[in-house]
């Protein structure tokens, strides 16, 4: 296990190290700042929805999904950010009481 870890932080300061050593005129690209800005953003939602419609190694289709959908329409609608988790956390909730 420990060996595990090793090798992963190892890998971890490597990576950084490699970012680290790019030239500045690479970075001052304006394509590679536009992906640079997105990828965050993709990661996040890929993470989201990942965490959202799985159980494990299955797909499933829960509560979870639906806090969502409200989040996205709070989203849609302009809520605060605070606003957006509270409805989405509070319809999760509530839709798992229901079910028992």
């Amino acid at each position: 296990m420990w060996v595990a870890v090793l090798v992963g932080a190892a890998g971890c300061y490597l990576l950084k190290l490699a970012g680290l050593s790019v030239p500045r005129r690479l970075l001052d690209e304006p394509h590679v700042r536009r992906v640079a800005a997105a990828l965050p953003i993709g990661l996040l939602a890929a993470l989201a929805a990942v965490q959202s419609v799985t159980d494990g190694r299955h797909l499933t289709v829960d509560a979870r999904l639906a806090g969502v959908a409200v989040a996205l329409v709070a989203i849609w609608r302009r809520a605060p950010f605070l606003v957006v988790i509270g409805l989405a956390a509070a319809t999760t909730a509530l839709l798992r009481l229901a079910a028992g």
